[in-house]
């Protein structure tokens, strides 16, 4: 644990779908992370914070917004490398992440390339630094949180698709959850420590629960009924690429480990499908229909034909009047 007190995660009023994307995450990080969208003042990184009690290693690192791209993914000292004849590696930020969870907020207003460097790295659990010749290698697995503010700006659909699960926060609740909402955050702005232990037990059965599903993951096994039931969604809903289908997976796996079960279920591939489609929806396929052959060309007396080729079989043309004929004048004769 970081010497940081966070709010504890089973605290949290409501926003039952999150705190589910964020246990399925925690379960299999091999899902790719959740992406967490909302306005303002959602607890959006309150919720994220919290997914690290859960974690065996229980690290959170946090990516800050002007983060260069050696503060992500270290730097190496050439001038050692050189002259001791080995690479001296200063770690970055994924090196610290490495078995806990990297927390990336406002993760929309990141610069595109590391939002796609921290994506590669977080898919792969292993990151890669060259410079000059000189390579060094280190594992990165990680939970991937990000969160953003859509009115502030959106992600690309390249770097939407990357992230595992997406999930969008009502920024309505009701008023009787509004009211308990914030009952239990002046009480843990008063007292942090004595909150936490007051939650405690409810915490504790939380982390023993998603502790519980990842020794039961790879026992269930990925059934070809599961997986029909999804490519064929994936298909209808339009999806691009076959990342959705291999997300899905892996997340209904997770849920049926967090059920208790031994095998996935309909119920599991339902409860996980929104998480997986909401980011890669696109327009429902039509049928393919044939093109309707075109017209054929309207005859145009008009139209010249073809000098030298003639129009074979045509008929001669009709005569047409053209109103009363003109005589010639007659001259006289020179004398």
């Amino acid at each position: 644990m970081t010497d940081t007190v966070h709010f504890p995660l089973a605290a949290v009023v409501a926003a039952d779908s999150l705190k589910l994307a964020l246990c399925l995450a925690a379960i299999d990080p091999r899902i790719g992370g959740v992406l967490i969208e909302g306005p303002r003042g959602m607890a959006k990184s309150t919720l994220a914070r919290g997914l690290a009690d859960l974690l065996a290693d229980g690290q959170l690192v946090t990516l800050p917004l002007g983060a260069s791209e050696d503060r992500l993914v270290g730097t190496l000292d050439l001038e050692a490398a050189l002259g001791e004849g080995r690479a001296r590696f200063s770690p970055g930020v994924l090196a610290k992440a490495d078995g806990g969870v990297l927390y990336v907020d406002e993760v929309n207003l990141l610069a595109d390339h590391l939002v796609d460097l921290l994506l590669d790295v977080a898919a792969s659990g292993v990151n890669r630094i060259e410079r000059d010749g000189i390579s060094h290698t280190h594992a990165a697995r990680f939970v991937l949180i990000g969160t953003m503010n859509p009115e502030e700006g959106e992600l690309r659909p390249q770097l939407l698709d990357r992230f595992g699960l997406n999930i969008a926060m009502d920024g309505q609740p009701a008023p009787a959850e509004r009211g308990q909402i914030i009952r239990r955050r002046l009480a843990f702005d008063s007292d942090p420590q004595g909150f936490c232990e007051q939650w405690a037990p409810a915490q504790s059965a939380l982390r023993l629960r998603c502790q519980q599903a990842r020794e039961r993951l790879e026992s269930i096994p990925l059934c070809d009924q599961a997986l029909e039931a999804i490519t064929t969604r994936c298909f209808a809903e339009g999806v691009d690429g076959l990342r959705a289908d291999l997300v899905w997976l892996r997340a209904a796996r997770a849920h049926a480990a967090w059920r208790g079960a031994e095998q996935i279920l309909d119920e599991d591939v339902e409860a996980v499908a929104e998480f997986a489609l909401r980011h890669r929806r696109q327009a429902p396929r039509q049928p393919e229909s044939k093109p309707a052959p075109p017209p054929p060309p309207a005859a145009s007396a008009a139209q010249p034909s073809d000098p030298g080729q003639g129009q074979w079989g045509d008929m001669p043309a009709q005569a047409v009047p053209v109103g009363e004929r003109r005589s010639v004048p007659s001259w006289p004769k020179k004398p």
